[in-house]
């Protein structure tokens, strides 16, 4: 910071920051928040920011540690861990936190810490903080003005380094803020002040000791260290002699016996000399190192200060002695006091050494002509009758010389400039009366309105859990403590502690049993115009404690109290919110878990009251390990069940809904205390819900914040206490149980928990597994010839894991003794003992390493010491050179083989072969540069001509996979019933699709999972097979079951029209599809090889047409279903693996359709009823338009094939493509049509490369004629001419529009498909609702939205009224974000690149003021994301799409036909969203600026020259606005 010797400085919290930051290793910046900075941290900030060096820090870079903390959770915790380390510590803050700190003042006292106390309130602050902790034995100094604030917060630093004892520095900031700006002081100065060799000396002796709460025995004693002799007139004794004849003294001198690191006693004597223990610090080497001090910096500076000041005449016989803000006014006011004035000659005194108390100091700083001291303390809570420097003064002029004869004590007030004068007059006349009035108040005691420096206020994050208790008790709902509650004038901070309202409930519910009584006597006696009241109000009585009963009579008590209009009526309705049984709560943060807030969560719980306390902890799991451990945040679930008569429950909002409003009502019905934990991780206020979701998501799955209910009242039931619900616990809460007995209880009750509960994971146990496996994998190999050869490999795909296994079969083969592990399952320390080494690696991301990599290429770049002479490498690098387009990426092509080469060269070792590249864009992919490698490697190790290899297997395809399965049967059953893992094998993975479930894993918690030693959270996904996306009321109500009970609580409506579960774990899995059947669905063929899921046009607005086109989809989903009876051997079979058969039984496995290989690829139908193209008809393998005959009714459909969205990223050989047509065929002939075109895919398709395996790469290698004719061949018949239709759109009309029947039909805006409940949108609650009172159907819009269909005008206003209290009605959102839809994509979909369902509404709502601004809000724009290109949600067809290409990058796609006929085009590669913003916003207003009247966007693209039109899938590649380059 020395470049800001010469810079100014403003505020007195600016200066002093500046001095701590010089001075410290550690800084504890105290602030409202972590989302919000103090005065201090802002500036703290800033220079951390910049990297500026300490003066003192020992960091690596001399950056000191800014430690931000609460100013509600005990902040001077954060102290203690640093100082006794060795590392000097200083605290900023407000004085608000001293006294809730105080127990660990006196702890601290004894320890060079430093505080910098801003005085509060901010105008008028309050010196009761001070003098009420004066006696904690710290030293106290005192600053009036800007500079003063500099330079003693520099003395506080000094004189804490050199004492060894605590200091507190405090000013008020108001009045030093009003000083002109100052020069920041110079490093040189501060540094010659601090005198660093006593730094040092301290640094390097840290302080044994961990206690907190009581003294450790440490004692600040006198150094042998000189001071600085100064001369008198510098105002500081030169000699200590001088300073030992001052006989003041302090009784604050420490009394334990052990001495200090700091001391170094004289070396006297090497014999017998027994060396007297060093003397501890008094009063007077606190006085000694101060003046020593000051002295120093006159002599820098040519600035003076004294332990206490003088200001005025010589000769005053009168003074003041101010103790309050801005003395300086009282200064001013008196040198211009004219002569007549009460007050003019007199004299000030302010105290700069406040503590200790130098009573000679004073009277000899006063001059001998003062007969008259009026003492002022501006100390607004006055908690004794003689104020605290009153008593100090009276003491010290007591027991010294001097002729002071007169002291009087006043209280001060608010003082301005306009009012001191005035306050002067009264403070003399009194002084100078025959008999002074003591404590006489002066100055105004109203003072300025202001906002509290620490404030509390609710994080708009933590207002869910708030919502959800309205949402549950609505009316009967009271929040004691709630920051928008009338308090009387008590600050909020006091109104919203545990205590405070633990009271209020208590005085809650004194009141409305009084309430009850006075209704008991009015209902007997109460004078009311009619008999009404009295009647209702007995029955209302006798009910007041039930809460159901007591509702449902208050509502009739209310109405008959408003119309009797009688006095007595009106008197109780004042009080009418005590009709109901209130459900009480306190709210709280995870402050209530420090030891300042525990006290009050204590007297609730030792109190056996019915209240409820709901305790949000926002601390985010990612940022545990880095709190402090002395911190000690207590786990409150734990203390509250020790306690035994409270009901402890934990929750996140985030996990599960469900679960927290389970809780809830648990807390309110049990009858006592009640603890509700609720995990709201933020970092701050401004965190998007997929953070916040993310954080809770790996704190839930590790156990850090496990989901658990305890209930006393279970075990009058027979029901365990304790219900745990989620599959891990943290180490405490296990140990409880344990000893409780109730663990041992759940497991053999629920044995699916055992293992879970029983796991412990460490670092070491984690490298002693990776030790002991490669001991005795080498041990295996002792017996072998050959040299050894270790392959590690990292990979995100699958392909640097295949090359390494297959490499490493190929080294065993040739003799050599290969072990084959993950990079991150090595021991980096066994390096240097390799002899050949090779490493395989893909790439991931923007050049690095894949997950499993990441671990070992750490250790190895940041390591210092590695010695690698002695190893032979080689590097096998996979990545594709077309994946970064732009020149500048063009670096990250193979980035981590290419580093890593370069890195273990460096550290000495020997290539065996240069790296090998294999290149995604190479004829055979990577295996062009693998195949150029691999002879270079064998050769190297001498192993290049070996006879007699055997043959090597050819890699397993999934057409093997099939063939071998015995009709999808595998090993499916064995793998369920596996219960060591989550998980299924590979082959089995692949053939649960045809079953329509396909394993994922969680990848928000993978690397966490990873981390902790555990194997991936694997689940599965399930996807009903729905033709034509119609579902009764009853079949929505068993899926919003199936969802709650056995998935992840929410439901996804998919752009194929059907439900989609997630997060179904293994053992729920087979109860889940039973679930499904029972419901008279299915889920077989809903993924893999086969016709999945037929879809058709929802179409509202014709119901009776509608009817005939779903009949035909319908007819074309069974006719295309495949036969095998493994479905139902599988997963149909009840405990006793008895089939329970739905449909009948299956008579034999036979596949005439699809024979035992099934398809090449899968295959997808839809069918579209013009004018609607909600289907994308062109998008599938066969696209359906339905064409009406003359008579109105279904006449046949024109038949389109060849559709398909799936790509691969930079591979010209894969693209999406529109349908051809083929032809119109007849409405009878429908079913046989698509399944000719079906078995023409089956034996022409690519059955070698499952990239090049769908029909549209069959028909565009064959051509649409040689198709059209195998078509007919087989089918026997010609397709007719195509009939004409029109589309004008592809997507929906949401809300109401009525059909030619006279029935009602609703529109939902269900975005990008997701049914869920969150504490502001009830979607999935209200949905079932409306399904209990349905009478017609739902209809899933392929566009992922929701239709409620055929309601009848009588059942309207119902129906109406839900969707309103729901909030479903709502519609009102912008073209843009009604046209949007997305994939799921991460966390579950093992494909994504990158985020999509949860992304996409944040991007929209980016663009949203855009669109406003330019007259777009009410447009229809398609937009559509997905994570990757396989192109689910049908990006290719969006006049805008955004396609995952990496964690936050998307390829940007433009020109899509508005009515889903034209495919887009690339337009931007690899963009991240300040690029996507930078690139939209402009490109919208120039849209809406040039646009014709009806021009829809992507249109207008191609014509403004933006993007060229993509005519067919074939020049998908051509001509895109960025051309990829081949330079690297």
């Amino acid at each position: 910071m020395a470049e800001e010797s010469n810079s100014r400085v403003s505020t007195p919290e600016e200066a002093v920051a500046r001095i701590a930051y010089l001075a410290s290793d550690v800084i504890v910046s105290v602030q409202p928040s972590l989302a919000s900075d103090s005065e201090f941290s802002t500036h703290l900030k800033r220079f951390a920011g910049r990297k500026d060096a300490s003066l003192v820090a020992i960091t690596s870079d001399a950056v000191p540690e800014i430690l931000s903390v609460r100013h509600n959770t005990d902040p001077l915790l954060s102290v203690f861990s640093p100082i006794r380390s060795g590392r000097l510590v200083s605290v900023t803050t407000t004085s608000s936190t001293l006294l809730p700190s105080i127990a660990h003042l006196y702890t601290l006292a004894n320890l060079p810490v430093v505080l910098h106390v801003a005085l509060s309130p901010r105008n008028s602050p309050d010196y009761s903080a001070i003098t009420s902790i004066r006696n904690s034995g710290w030293t106290f100094l005192q600053s009036q003005s800007l500079q003063e604030a500099q330079d003693i917060a520099l003395t506080a630093h000094a004189l804490a380094i050199r004492s060894g004892k605590g200091v507190i520095h405090f000013f008020d900031p108001a009045s030093a803020s009003r000083s002109t700006p100052i020069v920041a002081e110079d490093p040189a100065v501060v540094r010659e002040i601090l005198n660093l060799d006593n730094v040092r000396r301290f640094q390097s002796a840290p302080i044994s000791g961990s206690t907190i709460y009581v003294s450790d025995g440490r004692v600040p004693v006198v150094a042998d260290q000189p001071e600085r002799l100064t001369n008198r007139a510098n105002g500081a004794p030169s000699t200590e002699a001088e300073v030992a004849s001052l006989n003041g003294t302090s009784h604050l001198s420490s009394k334990s016996s052990q001495i200090s690191g700091t001391s170094s006693p004289s070396s006297v004597s090497v014999a017998t000399t027994i060396e007297p223990a060093a003397p501890a610090i008094t009063s007077e080497d606190i006085y000694k190192y101060a003046t020593s001090t000051w002295a120093t910096l006159n002599e820098l500076v040519g600035r003076q200060y004294k332990a206490f000041e003088w200001t005025g005449s010589a000769k005053a016989e009168n003074a003041v002695f101010v103790f309050g803000a801005d003395a300086t006014l009282f200064t001013e006011a008196i040198a211009s006091a004219q002569s007549g004035d009460a007050f003019a000659g007199a004299g000030v005194i302010t105290a700069r050494l406040y503590r200790p108390w130098l009573g000679a100091t004073l009277i000899e700083t006063i001059p001998k002509s003062v007969k008259k001291v009026a003492v002022l303390e501006q100390v607004l809570r006055k908690t004794t009758r003689w104020g605290p420097l009153l008593i100090d003064v009276l003491t010290s002029v007591k027991s010294g010389p001097g002729g002071i004869e007169t002291i009087v004590g006043n209280q001060l007030g608010y003082v301005t400039k306009t009012t001191v004068r005035q306050t002067l007059k009264a403070v003399f006349e009194n002084l100078v009366s025959e008999k002074p009035v003591q404590n006489l108040e002066v100055g105004e005691k109203e003072q300025p309105q202001q906002t509290p420096e620490y404030g509390l206020e609710k994080p708009k994050l933590e207002t869910a859990y708030i919502k959800i208790l309205d949402q549950l008790f609505g009316d009967r709902v009271y929040i004691a403590n709630s920051l928008d509650a009338d308090n009387a004038g008590i600050s909020n901070t006091i109104s919203a502690s545990p205590e405070y309202g633990f009271g209020a409930l208590l005085a809650r519910k004194e009141r409305r049993q009084k309430f009850v009584g006075e209704i008991k006597e009015t209902a007997g006696s109460g004078q009311f115009l009619t008999e009404a009241p009295k009647r209702a109000l007995a029955q209302w009585v006798a009910n007041a404690d039930d809460v159901k009963k007591a509702e449902e009579a208050a509502d009739n008590a209310i109405s008959k109290l408003d119309i009797d209009h009688s006095s007595t009526s009106m008197g109780l309705l004042e009080n009418k919110q005590f009709f109901r049984k209130q459900s009480l709560w306190l709210v709280g943060s995870d402050a209530w878990a420090y030891d300042l807030g525990n006290s009050g969560v204590h007297h609730v719980l030792a109190s056996g009251e019915n209240v409820n306390m709901l305790i949000i902890d926002s601390t985010p799991y990612s940022e545990r390990a880095a709190a402090d451990a002395n911190r000690r945040k207590k786990d409150i679930g734990l203390y509250a069940m020790n306690f035994g008569n409270a009901y402890v429950a934990s929750t996140a909002v985030y996990s599960s809904y469900t679960q927290v409003l389970q809780a809830m009502a648990e807390a309110d019905k049990f009858n006592g205390p009640s603890i509700v934990l609720a995990y709201l991780p933020y970092f701050g206020e401004h965190d998007s819900p997929l953070t916040v979701l993310q954080e809770t998501k790996q704190a839930v799955d590790i156990g850090y914040w496990p989901l658990y209910r305890w209930n006393p009242d279970n075990e009058n039931k027979g029901k365990p206490n304790f219900s745990l619900d989620s599959e891990r616990i943290k180490k405490e809460l296990k140990e409880f149980l344990d000893r409780d007995n109730q663990l041992t209880q759940m497991m053999r009750k629920e044995p699916v928990y055992g293992p879970v509960l029983s796991e412990d994971f460490g670092t070491e146990i984690r490298a002693q597994q990776k030790r002991k496996a490669k001991d005795a994998y080498n041990q295996l190999l002792e017996g072998l010839f050959g040299a050894p050869l270790t392959i590690l490999y990292a990979s995100d795909n699958g392909n640097a894991t295949s090359v390494a296994k297959r490499l490493g079969t190929r080294g065993r083969a040739r003799g050599l003794k290969t072990t084959v592990m993950a990079m991150e399952d090595y021991p980096v320390e066994d390096l240097p003992i390799e002899e050949n080494i090779v490493f395989v690696t893909s790439t991931a991301g923007q050049g690095e390493f894949p997950q499993n990599g990441k671990p070992l290429w750490d250790a190895i770049k940041d390591s210092t010491e590695l010695d690698l002479a002695s190893v032979n490498f080689a590097v096998m690098s996979l990545g594709d050179s077309h994946y970064w387009p732009r020149k500048e990426d063009k670096i990250y092509y193979n980035k981590p083989g290419k580093d890593l080469d370069r890195v273990l060269s460096n550290f000495g070792a020997k290539r065996l072969c240069d790296v090998g590249l294999g290149d995604d864009q190479d004829p055979d992919g990577y295996q062009t540069g693998y195949n150029e490698w691999e002879p270079k490697l064998w050769e190297a190790l001498g192993v290049a001509n070996v006879d007699g290899l055997p043959d090597e297997p050819p890699p397993i395809t999934n057409e093997d996979i099939k063939l071998a399965s015995n009709y999808l049967r595998g090993t499916i059953v064995e793998g369920l019933n596996d219960t060591s893992t989550g998980a299924i094998s590979a082959e089995d993975s692949q053939l649960t699709k045809f079953h329509g479930t396909y394993m994922q894993d969680d990848r928000d918690i993978r690397d966490e999972r990873k981390a902790q030693g555990l194997e991936p959270a694997y689940s599965f996904m399930i996807r009903c097979r729905l033709p034509g996306g119609v579902s009764t009321p009853k079949q929505w109500i068993q899926m919003d079951d199936i969802s709650n009970e056995l998935g992840n609580e929410t439901m996804k409506l998919t752009t194929r029209q059907t439900f989609q579960f997630h997060g179904i774990v293994k053992a729920k899995l087979k109860p889940a599809m039973q679930a499904i059947n029972r419901a008279l669905m299915t889920t077989i063929a809903a993924c893999g090889d086969v016709n999945r899921n037929v879809m058709c046009s929802p179409l509202p607005s014709q119901s009776k047409y509608h009817r005939e086109v779903y009949a035909c989809s319908q007819k074309i989903s069974d006719h295309l279903l495949p036969s095998t009876t493994a479905y139902h051997e599988i997963w149909l079979t009840d405990d006793n693996d008895k089939k329970t058969l739905i449909a009948g039984d299956a008579v034999q496995d036979f596949e005439p359709l699809y024979g035992p290989t099934y398809l090449p690829r899968k295959f997808k139908i839809s069918i579209g009823i013009p004018p609607h193209n909600d289907v994308d008809v062109y998008a599938h393998d066969i696209g359906l338009i339905a064409i009406k005959g003359e008579d109105g009714h279904l006449a046949g459909f024109n038949l389109l094939a060849g559709g398909g969205m799936g790509a691969t990223h930079n591979n010209k050989k894969t693209y999406p493509q529109v349908g051809r047509m083929l032809g119109f065929v007849k409405t009878a002939e429908v079913h046989i049509a698509c399944e000719k075109v079906m078995l023409v895919q089956r034996d022409f398709g690519d059955r070698k490369n499952r990239k090049h395996a769908r029909l549209k790469y069959t028909i565009d290698d064959m051509g649409v004629d040689v198709f059209r004719s195998r078509v007919e061949d087989l089918w026997g018949q010609k397709f007719e001419a195509t009939k004409p239709f029109h589309f004008d759109s592809n997507i929906d009309t949401f809300g109401w529009t009525k059909d030619e029947t006279g029935l009602n039909h609703f529109t939902f805006f269900i975005e990008n498909g997701r049914i869920e409940d969150t504490p502001e949108f009830q979607m999935k609650t209200g949905l079932r609702e409306i399904a209990k009172v349905l009478k017609g159907e739902f209809r899933l819009s392929p566009n992922q939205h929701l239709i409620v269909s055929n309601v009848k005008d009588g059942d309207l206003p119902e129906l109406k009224s839900l969707m309103a209290k729901y909030k479903l009605d709502n519609i009102q959102f912008s073209g843009l974000r009604l046209s949007s839809s997305a994939c799921v994509a991460f966390p579950t979909c093992g494909l994504a690149m990158a985020e999509s369902e949860r992304y996409l509404p944040v991007l929209i709502s980016k663009l949203e003021s855009c669109l406003e601004e330019n007259g777009l809000r009410q447009d229809s724009i398609v937009m559509r994301m997905t994570g990757c290109p396989n192109g689910c949600a049908r990006p290719w067809l969006a006049e805008i799409a955004f396609v995952g290409k990496a964690f936050g990058a998307y390829n940007m796609y433009l020109g899509g036909g508005y009515h889903g006929q034209r495919l887009n085009k690339l337009y931007r590669s690899s963009i991240k969203e300040e690029e996507i913003l930078e690139i939209m916003k402009p490109m919208l207003k120039r849209y809406a600026l040039e646009r014709e009247e009806g021009e829809h966007f992507g249109d207008w693209t191609i014509r403004a020259g933006i993007i060229k039109a993509t005519t067919e899938g074939r020049d998908f590649h051509e001509g895109v606005a960025e051309e990829e380059s081949d330079e690297e």
